[in-house]
């Protein structure tokens, strides 16, 4: 155990380092690249991840053309290492400047139907910025997809012998609705543009609109989805991009070939999937291509398409840990944006030490900053477990700020031109009771406009007030509560 912790000591760890440029910046990578390694090196003895750098605005080359530096992960099972156990991986990436996608049409049918098969999208996107961290997972999900495809990558460049060690290129995702697959697969594709644009200069996404590939016209199915792939290959041939196809519900064109050769399945099912199949296996020998791929229901899915993926992933409910860091992530981007007023919110390792320790009591008039984080956690928390244990999704829980402040925050009647103190009691009454149907609010001229006083409440909230965020986990919890008697009636 001592020879393994010497070996750690002296172990070189590699560190991705993701330095954003500002639009039209036109400087060569290489020269930030550099300039970003000098900097880092030269001013830190140690370096804690993921973070946001700072103090490279007082270097003249990165602060003319970098927008921002972010140190991100690193297999080290340590979240801080020295320098001198650094080796840095840096990304240096610039958004596209057309984050419109590109529609992809085929003609079939006799009568030259045209089909809408996928968008191409290019990569990196604004769009989609901050997608990946926001993906929160109980495992070790996004890095196991990011080192597969490092090991393709080392491999291709390593031209090892495909008939000897093979790999297909391909991922599958299944598991329950709402469960952030097709974001991941979204959120991975930019993050490989990011990652490998030092041996790819350009990135795209293309998605498959599954649905649409079976036509009308019978028979055409198959040609539509070869047709398809021959636009794929046309992207692929380009050897400076890096093309990620995503195939969202593929058991939509990979339904199994034992119902249609029973006859329990069109006939022109069965096409399809042996086009989607065939096209598969050309993919496989080009170096800059990954196709991902999503499903709901996983046992429809041919068996044939399952065995060539090189990683099948089963994408779970999030477990209460992982539903108090998506709730957390939403509580911080509105602190962040205003809307909540400011406050700690602990991330889940310590609120999990806090559950023993803290004071239940959310309603003293006293309290010190450091123990209303502590109540804050509990609380979120206690509403984490009560979201699970309702088998919530990701994508339910990251609507529940827009419906917490629909029901019970937005409608409150709060008089104006009070004081922070005064609006947050008014607010915490509102969270404690339920909310009942207000009078009219008294109108007022705001800017020559006639306004209710509730609505210059609103705005003035919006414009750094806040509202305490005890209020928002009352009126959280209150649409958990509605949400399980709903489910419970939808049930009946």
């Amino acid at each position: 155990m001592d020879g393994e912790d010497d070996r750690n000591i002296d172990a070189i760890w590699p560190l991705h380092i993701e330095v954003r440029l500002k639009p039209d910046v036109v400087t060569r990578f290489d020269t930030i690249r550099n300039a970003a390694n000098t900097y880092i090196t030269s001013s830190y003895s140690t370096l804690t991840f993921p973070t946001t750098l700072e103090g490279w605005q007082d270097n003249s080359v990165l602060s003319s053309s970098v927008d921002r530096i972010i140190a991100c992960e690193s297999p080290c099972p340590s979240t801080s290492l020295p320098i001198e156990q650094i080796a840095l991986q840096i990304h240096v990436y610039q958004y596209s400047e057309n984050d419109t996608p590109e529609e992809y049409s085929n003609a079939g049918g006799a009568e030259g139907e045209e089909v809408m098969a996928a968008t191409v999208c290019e990569l990196p996107s604004k769009m989609w910025d901050g997608l990946w961290d926001s993906l929160i997972f109980s495992d070790d999900t996004k890095s196991r997809l990011l080192d597969y495809i490092y090991a393709t990558v080392l491999f291709s460049d390593a031209d090892v012998d495909f008939n000897i060690v093979t790999w297909n290129r391909v991922v599958l995702l299944h598991g329950p609705p709402g469960t952030g697959k097709t974001s991941l697969c979204r959120a991975l594709a930019q993050k490989l543009s990011i990652r490998l644009s030092h041996k790819y200069p350009h990135s795209r996404l293309l998605e498959i609109n599954s649905h649409s590939l079976f036509s009308r016209w019978f028979s055409e199915s198959g040609k539509l989805v070869q047709g398809l792939f021959s636009s794929v290959m046309d992207l692929v041939e380009d050897e400076e991009t890096f093309v990620t196809v995503l195939i969202d519900e593929v058991e939509s064109l990979t339904a199994a070939r034992a119902g249609a050769m029973a006859g329990t399945e069109p006939s022109d099912a069965l096409r399809v999937v042996n086009a989607l199949l065939t096209q598969l296996d050309k993919l496989r020998y080009k170096k800059n291509v990954l196709v991902v791929s999503t499903s709901n229901l996983a046992k429809a899915i041919d068996t044939a398409f399952v065995d060539r993926a090189d990683i099948v992933q089963y994408i779970d409910l999030p477990p209460r840990e992982a539903v108090y860091e998506i709730l957390r992530s939403c509580l911080l981007e509105l602190i962040n944006k205003g809307v909540v007023a400011p406050v700690d919110v602990p991330p889940i390792h310590q609120a999990l030490s806090y559950v023993n320790t803290s004071n239940s009591s959310l309603n003293q008039s006293t309290i010190s900053p450091r123990e209303r984080a502590r109540q804050v956690s509990v609380r979120l928390l206690t509403l984490a477990q009560k979201c699970r244990d309702q088998g919530m999704s990701g994508r339910s829980l990251r609507r529940l700020p827009v419906l917490a402040h629909a029901r019970y925050i937005g409608l409150s009647y709060v008089p104006p031109a009070k004081s922070r103190a005064a609006s947050s009691s008014v607010s915490e009454s509102m969270a404690t009771s339920p909310p009942t149907t207000p009078s009219p609010a008294p109108t007022q001229r705001v800017n020559g406009t006639s306004k209710s006083r509730g609505a210059q409440i609103v705005l003035t909230g919006m414009a750094g007030l806040g509202t305490r965020v005890e209020v928002w986990l009352g009126a959280m919890e209150k649409v958990v509560e509605n949400r399980e008697a709903e489910v419970k009636r939808f049930e009946k």
